[in-house]
């Protein structure tokens, strides 16, 4: 393991930035896609960015405070409050109290970090520090920014949002808008929209299809939450001969995505990993964003809310286990067959039907596929990151990241989660195949 040199911040005292000019005070509703019970909590990004002799003598914490001013003019439901109402439905109470910002300076230069910019970064906490009382999710800043230049002149953007009100997507539209207005724009190119009735419940509601990512099997979850707190991280890197060693593992009329391969794979090894009865029901929710997918559900350019869906495949361990990986990639590929309109209806219905249920914990590996969502390409005047994505995995839920390798060559990032025993077993069985795996013999099943 890379060694993680010691670094020191001096973090400013925190502030509230609020909009540069007053904004409408009312209270907006939240959609019943926003409002899942699995979407009450803070997701983590980081973004890189090295010394730009263009940018000489310009302070990025000054730029990113003014054109957060500016930006939440446009975003004013980001600089309000969440607020819960019956039936714990969460709706913002536009108030324009403010988004958290902390400036902060590092006593080294960026590229001494090295390779530990990625997930699961060790800094993160010194990046992105947590503001007391700001990491709950009724009546807390919906926004926590932190900006820390370091002694090159290079300077990180550390960001914490409430996944209530925005999934990666969104927060990828509204970052892009702080961006065109650091930059001199008098408005953003696409203007925000919000219109959350277009992913709310029917009058009538009605669950019309199965959803296997809310089957909740209790002896399962009790196993899993005993474990939840002994949780280490490593992340995987998967370029082209990583993928080419797991191709070789399918049969070769077995068509899928990269994304649908890798996500049978990491689920195959991780269900062998734990070492869980052969009786036992594992599940890999894929998260699966619904913007231009359907006709029905085509939202406007703008809709910066959550647009996901989480379809769920489930098996016996037993059977993922000893079956070939085609048998894993067929289940991730049936499930995504079954994603169209009634499915979407009928799980915004079955949220406001069961009030805001979780997803399971239930051996239940939760994969969100944020190689598109354009994090890595925000630059704020500077040039793209050298890393911009999510931080960490959270628990149970991993995040599918586009990176360079030290070689240079591109390919997917994943950090993953498991106990410190199951890791272990892990890192041999992924390993066993990405980096021995010449002649596509199929060496992770088990007899």
């Amino acid at each position: 393991m890379a060694h993680i040199r010691p670094i020191s911040i001096t973090h400013h005292k925190p502030e509230l930035v609020v909009p540069s000019i007053a904004t409408p005070r009312e209270t907006k509703q939240l959609s019943e896609i926003d409002d899942q019970g699995s979407t009450r909590f803070q997701i983590p990004i980081l973004m890189f960015y090295k010394y730009n002799s263009l940018m000489e003598g310009k302070d990025p914490a000054k730029l990113i405070k003014d054109g957060l001013s500016k930006t939440l003019v446009f975003y004013y439901p980001l600089a309000g409050r969440l607020i819960e109402g019956p039936n714990r439905k969460l709706m913002v109470n536009c108030n324009g109290e403010g988004v958290l910002f902390v400036e902060a300076d590092a006593n080294v230069e960026l590229e001494k970090l090295g390779d530990s910019i990625k997930p699961p970064c060790p800094y993160l906490d010194l990046l992105l520090c947590n503001v007391p009382g700001s990491d709950g999710i009724i009546g807390c800043s919906l926004l926590l920014v932190q900006v820390t230049r370091f002694s090159c002149g290079g300077f990180a953007v550390g960001l914490r949002f409430n996944h209530t009100m925005m999934d990666g997507y969104g927060l990828n539209i509204f970052l892009n808008a702080l961006s065109e207005l650091i930059q001199g724009a008098s408005a953003p190119s696409i203007l925000p929209v919000w219109e959350r009735h277009l992913l709310s419940a029917r009058s009538l509601p009605s669950i019309t299809c199965t959803h296997h990512e809310f089957d909740e099997q209790i002896e399962s979850k009790i196993a899993w939450e005993s474990m939840e707190d002994k949780l280490i991280q490593k992340s995987f890197f998967f370029g082209k001969k990583e993928m080419e060693a797991i191709k070789n593992q399918v049969s070769p009329n077995c068509e899928s995505t990269k994304f649908e391969l890798l996500m049978a794979f990491l689920w195959k090894c991780r269900t062998i990993a734990l070492g869980l009865n052969s009786e036992e029901i594992v599940r890999l929710t894929y998260l699966i964003n619904i913007r231009g997918k359907l006709q029905k559900f085509e939202l406007p350019a703008g809709y910066y809310g959550n647009a996901f869906v989480t379809p769920t495949a489930v098996s016996k361990a037993g059977l993922l286990c000893s079956n070939s990986l085609t048998y894993a990639v067929e289940l991730v590929k049936k499930v995504k067959d079954h994603m169209n309109e009634e499915y979407i209806k009928s799980l915004i219905d079955l949220m406001a039907i069961k009030g805001r249920p979780e997803l399971t914990k239930s051996w239940n590996f939760i994969v969100s596929d944020n190689r598109y969502i354009g994090l890595d390409e925000v630059g704020f005047g500077w040039g793209r990151p050298i890393f911009g994505g999510v931080a960490k995995a959270i628990s149970f839920i991993s995040f599918g990241v586009p990176v360079k390798n030290d070689k240079g060559d591109k390919g997917i990032l994943i950090a993953i989660s498991l106990p410190p025993m199951a890791m272990k077993k892990f890192e041999e069985v992924v390993y066993k195949v990405t980096s021995k795996n010449v002649e596509g013999v199929d060496i992770i099943s088990k007899t």
